[in-house]
């Protein structure tokens, strides 16, 4: 790309602020209705609730600002080649939405898109596809070579499935295959696909593993969701809800770059809120077995005890490891509860400073986009070094805090 396809590139920065969505919304139309194939890869309920094409406006305006030196996206790049890895995204999807988003460029500006744009925009899009491609054959290979592993989607029996509060339910798949399954960093997830009747659809999505590594099968742990139709939120988790043990589902082997780092000796703070609990206790388990004495700060916030999952669970750790320290919040107390051991209230990271805020201490956070960027915000008034904060948000990538 030479400077003056960058300088039109840039020029189009103020159209992207302005009419980002609308495009992104008119080019998943346009794409759709020539490829219906593809809705069986993409979260419709993210497209009925506006995330993935706000997600897909935000990078498009990330690319176009940084096409100078598109280098400084590589981490946010390997996030979403790294979710593209474990839906089975191949090269060839990249040619079809790469000609169904120039095509939409042109038809939604109009006039304002001229062609030395469009051409612009065309090489824009294609380098960014080989930088995706690329990092994805990586990923790809690396998958492929782990004991274990497989790239695609493989049957796994539900073996046993487990009420762990009045709306989460944790599923045992148990390979249907009896083959060897795969290693994982705490705090990586599965792509989860079933069969939605009411679109008709097979349908991805992703959930953290919720147990240290165990050779035998793999943990998921899922909160009924409370979208109704004709919005598809929450039709795969209530899917998933009123499966039997002995059932059958198709997941990727493990994936994801939000989880602990291998042999890090640094102390853990781990900061949840609701659901997004499930790859902390994947940490705190790994922890647990790998490493004793290493000073770790449970942090987790929910509406009430009856939707507090693992509570039980924490309070087992809690009594063999004593590295261990716990900060429980609930929105509303019952007044009969005269344990002490809840705080009433959001997540208040003042309220639990003297106890986080340890040398060389990594912080990990997880729960919906505000909930992060709360507690982000707490950890860096608090003086904490952003290099030190990682976060996973549910669905598509929509914050961009470090």
């Amino acid at each position: 790309m030479n400077a003056s396809q960058k300088e039109l590139i840039k020029a189009t920065i103020p159209i992207l602020k302005e009419s980002g969505e609308v495009l992104t919304n008119y080019f998943y139309a346009r794409m759709f209705k020539a490829h219906p194939e593809l809705k069986n890869l993409f979260n419709m309920g993210n497209q009925a609730n506006g995330k993935q094409k706000s997600a897909l406006a935000n990078a498009v305006l990330a690319y176009a600002e940084n096409i100078e030196n598109p280098s400084v996206l590589i981490d946010v790049l390997k996030g979403i080649g790294a979710k593209h890895r474990s839906l089975n995204i191949q090269p060839e999807q990249y040619k079809i939405v790469g000609t169904h988003l120039i095509a939409s460029i042109g038809e939604v500006v109009g006039e304002a898109a001229t062609q030395e744009i469009l051409d612009a925009w065309t090489i824009a899009f294609y380098q960014l596809a080989d930088i995706m491609i690329h990092l994805e054959k990586e990923m790809y290979q690396e998958n492929a070579a782990k004991a274990g592993s497989w790239n695609g989607w493989r049957k796994f029996v539900i073996k046993k499935i487990v009420q762990e509060s009045s709306e989460i339910k944790s599923f045992y798949l148990y390979p249907e295959d009896q083959k060897a399954i795969a290693n994982f960093h705490a705090g990586q997830f599965i792509s989860v696909q079933v069969f939605v009747p009411e679109l008709n659809l097979l349908q991805p999505r992703q959930y953290s593993l919720s147990t240290a590594f165990n050779p035998e099968y793999y943990r998921i742990s899922v909160k009924k969701e409370t979208g109704i139709a004709p919005n598809p939120a929450g039709m795969v988790s209530h899917i998933l809800h009123s499966k039997s043990e002995g059932d059958i589902i198709s997941i990727s082997a493990p994936a994801g770059l939000f989880h602990l780092e291998k042999d890090s000796q640094n102390p853990l703070v781990l900061i949840s809120g609701g659901v997004g609990l499930t790859p902390m206790l994947s940490m705190l388990e790994t922890n647990l077995n790998a490493i004793q004495n290493k000073k770790t700060i449970w942090i987790h916030g929910c509406r009430n005890e009856s939707v507090h999952a693992f509570k039980n669970q924490i309070i087992d750790i809690k009594k063999e490891a004593k590295h261990l320290e716990t900060f429980t919040f609930y929105d509303t107390i019952e007044e009969e509860d005269t344990s002490n051991q809840i705080i009433k209230g959001r997540v208040d990271l003042d309220k639990c400073k003297e106890a986080i805020l340890l040398e060389e201490a990594k912080f990990y956070i997880c729960g919906p986009e505000m909930f992060i960027k709360t507690q982000y915000e707490a950890l860096i008034n608090l003086n904490v070094n952003q290099e030190n904060i990682f976060y996973e948000e549910f669905g598509p990538q929509l914050i961009n805090l470090n």
